[in-house]
């Protein structure tokens, strides 16, 4: 029984989860807005939110809180040092005054070939 366990397998191992979670963050980040399936988005979200928050947190904070929170970004982002700047310098300030809630999933239907449910993800503007 999997009482209590959370997250999705997607048919692939942990190492092969945490890349593809890793790869559509940085996508997201990097384009705004991506189109994927629902269960991916749903793995997925949550990370990309939680590291939003981080940046948020490490430019409100002073020198060494924003240099130790750039660090852990930047090692969930694959160590990509323009993706972690454009974290840190374009999306976190964009919701300063939000408290979470800050990507949005629309459902597009199912996809033809598989009839999985597809869904664009998208940063919420503001």
């Amino acid at each position: 029984m999997r009482h209590g366990v959370a997250g999705y397998k997607l048919g692939r191992t942990s190492s092969q989860r945490k890349l593809l979670r890793m790869t559509q963050i940085s996508q997201l980040f990097e384009h705004e807005r991506i189109i994927t399936t629902q269960a991916k988005a749903l793995s997925m979200r949550n990370d990309a939110e939680k590291l939003i928050t981080l940046a948020k947190k490490g430019n409100q904070g002073d020198k060494i809180q924003k240099m130790n929170a750039a660090r852990l970004a930047s090692s969930r982002l694959g160590n990509d040092r323009e993706l972690t700047k454009k974290l840190f310098d374009d999306i976190a300030p964009r919701y300063d005054k939000r408290n979470g809630g800050y990507t949005r999933m629309i459902k597009l239907g199912p996809r033809k070939g598989d009839a999985a449910e597809m869904v664009v993800i998208e940063l919420v503007g503001e």
